[in-house]
C-alpha cells in the first residue's frame, strides 16, 4: 500500500490554509479561492491521498488524526518554500496557528498563564492550548508541540534546553514566617504537603525523610490549592525557589536543622520540542518567548543554563 503524500506546493498550501482556518470560506480567503472551489479541491486532495483529512461539521472542519500527523511536515515544506523564494535572504514567515504547550500545573498556573498576554501582544495570530498536567504528553505522537518538564527527556527525536536549575526550599507567607521565627524543629511549624499522587516528588520525599512524625495540616494533589493555602498563611510548603516570586518567603532554621537544610533537593525545568517542529515559525516563536521569560525566573543558587541539545536514545 502506497504512502499518501501531498504531491505539489499548491496542495500543501491548501492543506495548511484549511488547517489554520478550519472552514472552507476562511481557507478560501487565504488562497484566494471561493468556498466552492476550495471544497472541490479538498475532495480531490482526499481522493488522491486515499484518506479523509477533515470531518465536516456544522461548526467547521475538524482535522482527522491523519491531518494532524501531516501538519508538521507541511509546515516544513512551507518554511522551505519561503527560504527558497527569499534566495538566501532572511526568511520572515507568518507566526500564526495553534501551539499546544504542556507543563506541570504549578508552572502552567503560576508562570506560563500570566505571560500569555505579552505573548499575544507579540504574536496576535497565535493561539495557545495550555495543558496543565502531571502526566507527560508524547511529543512524538503530536500530543503537544512544546513541553515544560522537570525531568530531562532521555529518548526520542527531541530537542531540549534547560531553563532553570535551582533548589527547593521551605517557604511560607511573610506573616506566618514571622510567627515561626527561626525554626528549631520541624514540629514547631504547620506543614502543607502533597497528596499520594505527588508523594514521589523530591520535596515530599525530603520532608518524609527528615520529619517522619510531622502530620501536615493539608495534603493536596492540586498545586494551586497548596500554593493558595501556603500564601494564605496555613503553613510551610517545600517549593522550588522561583515560587518566592509569588510573595512567599524562605523559612529560617536553627543549627539543629542545618543538616536537613543542606540536603534540600534541587529541581530543574526543561523546554522540549520535537526536532521536526522546533524551527516551524509558530513553535519557534513560543520556544524563544518561553526561553526568555522563564529563564528570567531563576533566583539565587541557579546553575548555568545548558545549551539546547538533542534527547539521547
Amino acid at each position: 500500500m502506497s504512502v499518501p503524500f501531498l504531491s505539489s506546493w499548491d496542495q500543501v498550501r491548501l492543506f495548511l490554509a484549511l488547517m489554520r482556518a478550519r472552514s472552507l470560506a476562511g481557507a478560501g480567503k487565504r488562497v484566494q479561492l471561493d468556498a466552492s472551489n476550495v471544497s472541490r479541491r479538498l475532495v480531490r486532495l482526499e481522493a488522491e491521498m486515499g484518506i479523509p483529512l477533515f470531518d465536516r461539521t456544522r461548526g467547521g472542519l475538524v482535522p482527522t488524526s491523519a491531518a494532524e500527523n501531516l501538519l508538521p511536515h507541511a509546515e516544513e515544506v512551507e518554511l522551505g518554500m519561503a527560504r527558497f523564494a527569499a534566495a538566501g535572504a532572511q526568511v520572515e514567515t507568518a507566526v500564526e496557528g495553534v501551539v499546544r504547550v504542556t507543563a506541570p500545573p504549578g508552572v502552567a498556573d503560576t508562570f506560563v498563564a500570566p505571560l500569555l498576554t505579552e505573548l499575544h501582544a507579540r504574536h496576535p495570530r497565535l493561539s495557545i492550548e495550555l495543558d496543565a498536567s502531571v502526566g507527560y504528553a508524547d511529543l512524538t505522537r503530536r500530543e503537544a508541540d512544546l513541553a515544560l518538564r522537570t525531568v530531562r527527556p532521555e529518548r526520542g527525536e527531541l530537542l531540549v534546553a534547560q531553563l532553570v536549575a535551582t533548589r527547593e526550599r521551605p517557604m511560607a507567607s511573610a506573616e506566618y514566617a514571622r510567627d515561626v521565627g527561626r525554626l528549631a524543629a520541624f514540629e514547631d511549624a504547620r506543614w502543607v504537603a502533597w497528596g499520594d499522587e505527588l508523594a514521589h516528588l523530591p520535596g515530599p520525599r525530603w520532608l518524609r525523610a527528615h520529619a517522619p512524625s510531622v502530620v501536615p495540616v493539608l495534603r493536596s494533589n492540586h498545586f494551586s490549592s497548596v500554593l493558595a493555602a501556603t500564601r494564605a498563611g496555613l503553613g510551610v510548603a517545600v517549593l522550588p525557589e522561583p515560587y518566592l516570586r509569588t510573595g512567599l518567603v524562605p523559612i529560617a532554621h536553627g543549627k539543629a536543622l542545618s543538616g536537613a537544610w543542606a540536603t534540600l533537593p534541587s529541581t530543574e525545568l526543561w523546554l522540549v520540542a520535537h526536532r521536526a517542529l522546533r524551527h516551524v515559525p509558530r513553535v519557534a516563536s513560543v520556544w524563544e518567548f518561553l526561553s526568555e521569560k522563564l529563564g528570567a525566573f531563576a533566583l539565587d543558587g541557579v546553575r548555568p543554563r545548558r545549551r539546547a541539545s538533542g534527547g539521547r536514545r
